[in-house]
């Protein structure tokens, strides 16, 4: 299976060539966001709508080393949240988006 985790590139950029990786959420929520393919466009409109591009990391969840736990989040939906680092070699595609 593959979920979605959103990214700026200058915070890719600076790690994407060590073994892991976190986002800002871990430390003050306690998981990292991602999505399913059919929850993106819903989230790049709710949270990147000011950002000119995003790169969007694809997870491999076979390849994930943390916890992965399906919770409700917006409208109750269920997304996918990562409880740890994402190991760098569970990202099997990054696409650039450009939004604006």
């Amino acid at each position: 299976m593959f979920i979605y985790h959103v990214v700026l590139p200058a915070v890719w950029e600076l790690s994407k060539t060590k073994p892991s990786y976190q986002s800002d959420s871990l430390a003050t929520e306690g998981f990292i966001h991602c999505s399913y393919q059919s929850q993106l466009e819903g989230v790049l409109e709710r949270y990147y709508s000011d950002v000119d591009r995003v790169l969007i990391l694809t997870i491999d969840t076979d390849k994930l080393r943390s916890k992965l736990v399906k919770e409700p989040s917006t409208n109750d939906e269920l997304y996918p949240h990562i409880y740890g680092r994402i190991n760098v070699n569970a990202v099997v595609d990054v696409q650039e988006r450009v939004l604006r």
